[in-house]
């Protein structure tokens, strides 16, 4: 099963490679890999629908657990079958539908990458690795949306998905996080096998649902999906048939039964109930078929979600049962309005009519597949509306509950009806007047249509014909439902079948239809009417606010922060140090900590030494011109040195002096492009010149130095005096001592605690070294540069332009930027 999986990420760069020779042919070998991965998921079939799931476990790191759990079961072997199935037919549409380009490899790499993130969602065992593949089909969308990077609009949706989806998953990491803490195990079948409870469960549950809403493009954040329409037509077949949208599907469809109880099922109920309503009037608005078809996805996502919310043996089979059927006809649908875009130059149904005769293939397959949407018989679309209603009539819920979601999936599919009719209609019926109708120069002579290739509408006919089979013959179908709704919700149900007599399911069903044909007989009414009513704010409108006022929000924090200011940001820096930690520290201080024993010196040159420490610190501070107080500061490292031999470690004070001289010499280098005098905000009487205008302003700054540095100074002294006392373990010292000669096979415990036991601490410090340096020496060239020829000094910016010899450096020279 991991090879499985594996094969799709491993042949993802290598197909998007071999566009260059390939071109559009390489779409054929992405064909391949699901091709491959859906006769494997067939093979293993039998055992799965016997209730004997296939696991593997990959492991990472076993010392530390970590490991890749992936379990295939009756519920994930339908999904591997949608996402392989659905797969092996857009991909081998794109051959024929793409035009060859620089772009058709990374097109195909992506979409193969897509296809094994997907799949990897389904088969994860593990709510970590769960989240990792949720996350890589985000980012999957997110490249093919905005596959067209020269098109403005492409990218704006593109970050639209990310943002959103991106948003979302935050919230759900948090929730998975708090559900394995409160389970006690991240293993996703354990988990649901032997759910927690409590509070934090229930806050865990919200988080999780945060991230399925904003997924599957429900109430509110549903608007992101239509506007994912940028991309290529067989991308929008993939993304909302078989793969992203349909994860938080898949997430409501696991959690729903284990978490019943609580807040999950009324919130879940009450989304997909709004998107079901909202979704459909949407469709009803659309002249572009392409949106049509993605706001009709809104409104089915939201019955998908519903129906799975309610958790119950029979609602897990109707979900089961539409996600096949939806599968197969939304596939087909939007590979039909890619053929007749790519044939007829538009997908404007205001120009478009007259198809049927020119395209009559392709209008069969069209009509096919939206009954199939419109929940028409013999089809399996009116086999998943019957089942769900049946679901939605016996739920555990209360009258009133089931009264009103019963009306909003009726009201919802009366929609789905009338849009289903609009979009067969208006594409291969007769030219039709529109509100807000184009020139008749505008529209589609049917006789001018090029006749596709075959391989434009094979796929399409396919799809459409199994939702035909399957809706004839449910127990063909029934054999894979029946076992995946199992998975999710064990009892009894009855069974799939295209004919159940009359009853309340079926009285149902006819008013929708019935609704639905009068929407469809007054669409010109209902056109006028929807053009004059008033328009809401819609979720678009909301995110576009939103970011708005992150950007804007964003600018103001970093023009505060962001001053160009050193001392600013290392007063920020030290404040932090000191406000944080000083609640905590004063808190152990107040509950009546042991006294610590004040030791002030251990010798006579342990005084010595440390005298002349603090006498070279004060002096820094004192010091006029920056190489002297460089000089000074390498004094403090030297005597820091020497109390490292005093006090018996001559291998730290070796390092410490050859770290002291480095930071001297690279000091010195930087200090030779600066002014050779500090700015004259300092200490008081500034720098010798006298200044009375900029006297307040400096003793100003200087009070606040004082303080701060006083602040700072009491807060390190005071921690490391208490720190020192508290401890309640022995020193990790002893055990670096006696593991390093048997485990790290050195005598030279210093060296093997860098290099072994602390070894990636080491390669850290070594690469921020290595980025300090290469800084240093891009300013130095940089200013190089700047200055061709003759050197002019930069001051290095302290917050108070124009105070003494800096004011008169900034003033006569450009610019820059200095790090020290």
């Amino acid at each position: 099963m991991f090879a499985v999986l594996l094969a799709f990420f491993v042949t993802a760069p290598v197909i998007g490679m071999s566009a260059r020779r390939l071109g559009t042919r390489s779409l054929l070998l992405a064909a391949v890999v699901p091709a491959v991965a859906l006769g494997w998921s067939v093979w293993q079939a039998p055992g799965v629908l016997d209730g004997r799931p296939v696991t593997a476990t990959v492991s990472w790191v076993p010392s530390l657990g970590l490991a890749l759990p992936l379990r295939l079961d009756a519920f994930a072997l339908l999904f591997v079958l949608v996402v392989t199935g659905i797969g092996v037919a857009v991909f081998a549409y794109a051959r024929w539908y793409l035009h060859p380009g620089p772009g058709t490899g990374r097109l195909a790499g992506l979409l193969v990458f897509f296809a094994g993130s997907m799949l990897g969602l389904v088969l994860s065992d593990n709510l970590l690795a769960l989240f990792l593949f949720w996350e890589l089909t985000s980012v999957a969308s997110f490249l093919l949306i905005g596959i067209d990077d020269r098109d403005a609009s492409a990218r704006s949706a593109a970050m639209q998905a990310f943002l959103t989806t991106g948003a979302g998953s935050l919230a759900m990491l948090a929730g998975l996080v708090l559900l394995g803490q409160q389970a006690g195990t991240f293993t996703l079948s354990l988990v649901l096998a032997s759910p927690p409870s409590g509070a934090v469960v229930d806050v865990a549950l919200v988080l999780v649902l945060v991230g399925v809403v904003t997924k599957s493009a429900q109430v509110p954040f549903h608007y992101w999906l239509p506007g994912a329409m940028a991309a290529p037509t067989p991308v929008s077949a993939y993304l909302h048939s078989a793969t992203m949208v349909k994860a938080g599907v898949y997430v409501v469809a696991r959690f729903s039964p284990a978490f019943a109880d609580g807040p999950w099922r009324p919130l879940v109920l009450g989304i997909g109930a709004a998107t079901v309503l909202l979704g459909a009037y949407r469709a009803l608005r659309q002249n572009d078929v392409k949106l049509l078809l993605a706001f009709g996805t809104v409104s089915q996502l939201g019955l998908l979600v519903l129906l799975f919310g309610v958790g119950t043996p029979q609602a897990a089979l109707a979900g089961c049962t539409l996600l096949l059927a939806h599968a197969l006809f939304k596939a087909s649908l939007f590979l039909v309005v890619g053929t007749v875009d790519h044939q007829a130059g538009t997908r404007d149904l205001r120009r478009l009519g007259g198809l049927g005769r020119r395209l009559p293939v392709l209008a069969g397959a069209a009509a096919v597949a939206a009954a199939s949407m419109a929940g028409l018989p013999p089809l399996l679309g009116f086999v998943a509306k019957e089942a769900g209603l049946t679901g939605l009539v016996d739920a555990p819920l209360a009258g009133v509950a089931v009264a009103a979601l019963v009306a909003a999936v009726v009201i919802g599919s009366a929609g789905t009806v009338a849009y289903s009719f609009r979009f067969a209609w208006g594409a291969f019926g007769p030219h039709e007047h529109h509100v807000g109708a184009l020139p008749d120069g505008d529209l589609v002579d049917p006789a001018a249509v090029r006749r596709p290739a075959p391989m434009l509408v094979v796929p399409s006919v396919v799809l459409a014909a199994l939702g035909l089979v399957l809706g004839l013959a449910p127990s063909l179908a029934a054999v894979v439902l029946e076992p995946a709704a199992g998975a999710l919700a064990p009892g009894e149900v009855e069974a799939l079948a295209l004919w159940h007599g009359l009853t309340a399911a079926l009285g149902l069903s006819a008013l929708a239809v019935g609704g639905g044909a009068a929407l469809a007989v007054a669409r010109r009414r209902v056109e006028r009417w929807q053009a004059n009513a008033p328009h809401p704010p819609s979720g678009a409108d909301a995110y576009q606010a939103s970011l708005r006022g992150l950007l804007t929000g964003a600018d103001q924090v970093a023009g505060a922060v962001q001053r160009g200011s050193l001392p600013f940001y290392l007063a920020v820096i030290l404040l932090t140090v000191v406000a944080l930690p000083v609640v905590p520290l004063a808190l152990g201080v107040a509950r009546g900590s042991e006294p610590v024993p004040l030791v002030l010196a251990e010798g006579p040159v342990q005084l010595l030494v440390t005298a002349l420490l603090l006498g070279a610190a004060v002096a820094v501070c004192l010091a006029r011109r920056r190489v002297v107080a460089v000089l000074v500061l390498g004094v403090v490292g030297y005597a820091t040195a020497a109390l490292f031999v005093v006090q018996g470690a001559p291998d730290l004070a070796i390092t410490q002096l050859l770290v002291e001289t480095l930071g001297i010499v690279v000091f010195l280098l930087v200090l030779r492009h600066l002014p050779p005098r500090f700015p004259a905000v300092g200490l008081p009487g500034g720098d010798g010149r006298g200044r009375p205008a900029a006297a307040t302003r400096r003793r100003t700054s200087n009070a606040g130095r004082l303080a701060l540095s006083l602040a700072v100074g009491a807060f390190v002294a005071g921690f490391a005096l208490i720190a020192a006392g508290q401890r309640s373990d022995a020193p990790l010292a002893r055990e670096y001592v006696e593991r390093s000669l048997p485990e790290g096979e050195g005598r030279n415990v210093v060296n093997v605690v860098v290099v072994d036991f602390r070894g990636f601490d080491t390669m850290g410090e070594i690469t921020v070294i290595a980025v300090a340096a290469l800084g240093v020496v891009a300013l130095v060239q940089a200013a190089r540069r700047d200055r061709p020829g003759t050197r002019r000094e930069v001051p290095l910016d302290d917050g108070e332009p124009g105070a003494g010899e800096a004011g008169s450096a900034a003033r006569a020279a450009p610019e820059s930027v200095v790090a020290s």
